[in-house]
């Protein structure tokens, strides 16, 4: 046997020798430690290190001696349940007896029926049946042999307790998705955390001064330890009561010496790392409660979220209801203005309220929405019920309001711009009431006197047949200015029909016109009857003055009516309305050659009755009888004719450029607004596009629609200098463009619906996204969804009917009875509108597919919290939840009412049913 063995060593050294040189060049990657590899590696498997080990290279000394003193007195805090223990390590496993019961104890479960024989093969066995459970527990052993543990190699025995340790102490310790040794320090450093000189970055130098063990206890057996009277400079101190205490109160056996600890520069980690894995066990049922009071503070946090989302929906929507009825009424006043000016400032006006005022609610609105799409969304994921708005701020109720607001404000608008038309036209005829009716009036001053007047009692035949004639010529005077008195009446009555505010004044003045005509009218047939009565005793009359005298007047009269023409105001539109003008007033001018002939006939008649009446003995300069004109009036009158000719023109060619410059206005609108439009149009289908495709990750879409979303923004600039333009129009009084079927209300309220389109779909995709990672669903599941939807959707109206969901869910894979397929339509279409929306059908399918918290989770976990106590107690939550969490509970719950309750306790289990049911919290 002796020769076997010796042989046996020699060929494992000769096998050493040759791997050396293999390990040598990994070195680098070795510590003092011990390679354990699994079958299969992954990434939360506790049996990945950082380091691995080679027999050849030396345990360092005071590592060995905690290693041993450690991995020994854990190893007797179990074999002591069988009434056993080790003193030697290195020794005491060497028959595997001792190792094999050993697992027995830590696993629960049986190994296979030991070799009771003394001899070394019997030894072997024994170990090697204690190697193959533990490799059955997923760890490969690498380089770890039982000839090794049967000859009592030191390393190769504490690097398989290691192991042990690993499998059976640390796998199961995890701390947020975390396993082992990660799992242990992000535990190690949220239980210490609070505590003042502690600041646990490892398993070795940061344990060194007592505090983070000591700070252990306190945290969770604050009445062992005094922690605020311990002193960072007495390490020694601190790590005997911290063994001491944990010894004598926790059961956990002392497994290390505090000068081992302290004189050694850096602690063995594994050593340290056992001895904590006891304080982790040790206090499991306080992270029980710790997991519950997680659990609740998570579902009390979205509960204090959904209530502030709650508050800020009311509030938003409180201002924007109030706004609404703070315009409309404003809106809906349609008082008229007996000004231009008035008027202008009232369309001024308007215009703030459309650039200044309007913008920012109409995003508010389009956020309310958002908000309230987003708030039902979360609380359907959350199991919640839905929220429902105090009475008159549903968005329905909103969405009424604003119609009827957009309603009052196109009505305002359209009775603006009819009230400045109108006052327009009123202006207009008003001054040429004015000027027709002071023309008049200078010209029937004195005419009732002259008319009265009894001249012809006394005056011979000639001037009695004188009189005769100018009489006629006044008679033909007055007929000429009939029209010019009709026009003043219907002016007038114009005015009176477009209710002009002075059309009292107007009536007043327009009647003394009249009447004074008909007087005129009487005095003129009266003085004629006179005359004619006298003419019979008169028979002689100058022909040549009454010639002249019916020449002259008519050209008179001709002559003020030019004058006229030439003042006359007038208002135009268009550039046509002003060539019309100018083509009339270049027909007047054509006639002027053939009224200077008659002027000159004019004046060479009254020559030629001068030369008559001198040849029978009259004066040269003796007056017409006839009439008052003379040839000196009819030439001022001719030169004031020629001098308005050329003014006219000025004013004339004026207008025509105001007209042209109009003309260019309606061009350059209709050439902006004629790309807008088309563009944002384009972006709309756009738009349409992206929401309708299903093919790739809601990321990518909700990136596109971003970068879609700054696109439009950018171009915020054009629609503003269309506004600008726009109110340039307006201000022109420009009423019409020929040029473009676009107005500024199209842009309008296209812009507005493109900003509440791409709102609404990038909220749509962040309902889905949020109802994907809350519900765990996958892309791929989210895209199977949609397609689904999409293909049902055969109407292609954003809704499955009854039939056509059926056919889907069937299509699924779900095997339907009348009454089964009744329950889910009162899931998926509670209102029975016999339509299934993609965000029900989503909702549905999240809940078939997906997991959430419910009451019951809830309950539970108070219970875990309350000791198992059908009340919970205002102490107890305050010193299990953080203040904020704690002080909400206390706040909401009601007192227990039961029979074994005590004063001040509180009903966990109704607030738990309430935070799922139809309550306010």
């Amino acid at each position: 046997t002796e020769m076997r063995e010796t042989e046996g060593k020699k060929k494992r050294k000769r096998e050493t020798g040759r791997k050396g040189g293999e390990r040598n060049r990994e070195r680098q990657k070795y510590s003092n430690g011990y390679m354990i590899q699994t079958q299969e590696p992954s990434n939360n498997d506790y049996t990945i290190q950082e380091d691995e080990w080679d027999r050849d290279l030396l345990l360092d000394p005071a590592w060995e001696k905690q290693q041993r003193k450690t991995f020994t007195a854990w190893c007797n805090s179990h074999l002591r349940k069988t009434g056993t223990g080790i003193e030697n390590i290195e020794e005491d496993f060497r028959n595997g007896l001792k190792l094999m019961l050993l697992l027995e104890v830590i696993s629960g479960e049986r190994l296979p029926k030991p070799d009771r024989g003394k001899m070394r093969f019997h030894k072997i066995a024994n170990v090697n049946k204690a190697l193959e459970y533990i490799t059955s527990k997923g760890v490969k052993l690498v380089s770890i042999g039982a000839e090794e543990i049967v000859d009592g190699n030191i390393k190769m025995t504490l690097g398989m307790i290691w192991t042990i340790i690993l499998r059976f102490a640390i796998q199961d310790i995890s701390v947020e998705e975390t396993s082992a040794k990660e799992g242990l320090l992000l535990w190690c450093q949220r239980k210490t955390a609070p505590y003042r000189n502690v600041n646990v970055q490892n398993f070795h130098v940061s344990w060194k001064d007592g505090l983070a063990l000591c700070a252990l206890i306190h945290r969770h057996r604050p009445d062992l330890i005094d922690y605020a009277k311990l002193n960072k400079d007495d390490p020694m101190g601190n790590l005997n009561l911290a063994f001491e205490v944990a010894e004598k109160h926790l059961d956990i056996p002392k497994m290390l010496d505090a000068e081992d600890i302290i004189n050694t520069p850096k602690p063995d980690e594994r050593a340290i790392m056992t001895y904590v894995s006891c304080f982790y066990h040790a206090f499991a049922g306080a992270e029980q409660a710790e997991t519950a009071a997680n659990r609740i503070c998570k579902v009390l946090g979205v509960n204090q979220e959904n209530e502030r989302l709650m508050e800020e929906y009311e509030k938003l929507a409180s201002e924007l209801l109030e706004w609404i009825r703070q315009m409309t009424p404003w809106l809906e006043d349609k008082s008229p203005e007996t000004s231009l000016a008035a008027m202008r400032g009232k369309l001024e006006d308007f215009r703030d309220y459309r650039r200044l005022h309007k913008p920012p609610r109409v995003q508010e609105k389009c956020q309310l929405e958002i908000n309230f799409n987003t708030l039902q969304t979360k609380l359907r994921i959350s199991n919640r019920p839905a929220f429902m708005p105090s009475e008159g701020r549903m968005v329905s109720d909103i969405t009424s309001a604003w119609t009827g607001l957009e309603q009052a404000e196109k009505g305002y608008e359209e009775w603006l711009l009819s009230e400045i038309r109108r006052l327009e036209r009123l202006d207009h005829l008003a001054q040429k009431f004015q000027m027709k009716a002071t023309s008049h009036e200078a010209w029937s001053v004195g005419k009732d006197r002259v008319l009265s007047s009894k001249d012809y009692e006394s005056c011979s035949l000639p001037e009695l047949r004188a009189l005769l004639r100018k009489h006629e010529a006044f008679e033909s005077d007055l007929a000429a200015h009939q029209d010019r008195v009709e026009q003043v009446a219907a002016i007038a009555q114009e005015l009176n029909e477009l209710e002009y505010h002075a059309a009292s004044v107007i009536n007043e003045r327009c009647q003394a016109i009249c009447d004074q005509w008909d007087q005129l009218g009487t005095l003129t047939q009266k003085r004629r009857d006179n005359l004619e009565r006298m003419d019979k005793l008169l028979e002689t009359i100058d022909q040549l003055f009454l010639e002249f005298s019916r020449r002259s007047a008519p050209f008179n009269n001709w002559m003020e009516g030019a004058m006229e023409d030439l003042q006359d105001m007038f208002i135009v539109h268009s550039v046509e309305e002003i060539q019309s003008l100018i083509s009339a007033h270049n027909e007047f001018k054509a006639t002027l050659p053939e009224a200077d002939c008659e002027r000159q006939a004019i004046l060479s008649a009254f020559t030629e009755v001068q030369k008559i009446a001198q040849s029978y003995g009259i004066s040269r300069n003796i007056p017409n009888p006839y009439s008052d004109i003379t040839p000196a009036e009819i030439g001022l009158q001719w030169e004031k004719v020629k001098k308005m000719v050329p003014q006219r023109d000025s004013v004339l060619q004026e207008e025509m450029s105001r007209q042209l410059a109009n003309e260019q206005l309606r061009r350059q609108f209709a050439a902006q607004v004629n790309i807008i439009a088309p563009w944002i149009q384009t972006r709309m289908e756009e738009i349409g596009r992206n929401s309708a495709d299903i093919g790739g990750p809601l990321e990518d879409q909700m990136s596109q629609l971003k970068q879609l979303e700054q696109v439009i923004t950018n171009y915020k600039s054009n629609i503003d200098k269309l506004e600008e333009h726009h109110q340039h129009i307006q201000e022109c009084l420009i009423f019409d463009n020929k040029h473009t079927n676009y107005t500024m209300e199209h842009i309008r309220v296209g812009w507005e619906m493109i900003l509440t389109t791409i709102a609404r779909t990038m909220n749509e995709i962040e309902t889905q996204i949020l109802t994907r990672d809350a519900k765990g669903i996958s892309q791929q599941q989210m895209n199977e969804f949609r397609q689904s939807f999409t293909h049902f959707d055969r109407k292609k109206k954003g809704g499955m009917e009854t039939d056509d969901f059926r056919a889907c869910l069937i299509s699924m894979g779900y095997d339907l009875g009348e009454s089964e397929f009744a329950r889910i339509m009162t899931l998926v279409d509670p209102n029975g509108s016999n339509k299934v929306t993609f965000q029900s059908f989503v909702d549905f399918m999240t809940r078939e597919t997906g997991d959430s918290d419910t009451s019951e989770q809830v309950l539970a976990s108070f219970k875990i919290l309350a000791s198992d106590k059908p009340f919970i107690m205002p102490e107890e939550l305050r010193r299990e939840l953080p203040p904020e969490q704690a002080e909400y509970c206390i706040s909401k719950m009601p007192l227990y009412k039961g029979p074994d309750g005590v004063p001040g306790s509180l009903d966990y289990s109704a607030f738990s049913t309430a935070l799922y049911g139809e309550s306010d919290l």
